[in-house]
């Protein structure tokens, strides 16, 4: 039994160490970019208002609205801010000083 706690509690705090490496890894937002986000996740709601997107499926249409509209910024990682923040709501940018 002590062999079976031992093994697991190793698995868990290497999967802890792994998960905050990986959060570690991505460079922070520049101000710029903060902004284009923002300006994408904007326009792709409206747009799914707009074309009355029916409620349950207007989540993925604007992931993958944002996911289009910044393919011209290849520096930020959306897969990423979108596995992290999939309801588009309390984006790290929301808590960030305008400095």
């Amino acid at each position: 039994m002590s062999r079976l706690i031992t093994a697991l509690s190793t698995c868990l705090i290497s999967i802890a160490f792994a998960g905050a490496a990986a959060e570690a890894a991505a460079p922070p937002l520049t101000k710029a970019q903060k902004v284009a986000v923002k300006q994408a996740i904007v326009a792709c709601k409206a747009e799914a208002k707009g074309k009355k997107v029916a409620w349950l499926s207007r989540r993925k249409y604007v992931n993958h609205c944002v996911a289009e509209a910044l393919k011209e910024h290849p520096s930020i990682d959306v897969i990423q801010l979108l596995k992290q923040h999939p309801e588009m709501r309390d984006l790290p940018m929301d808590n960030w000083d305008s400095t």
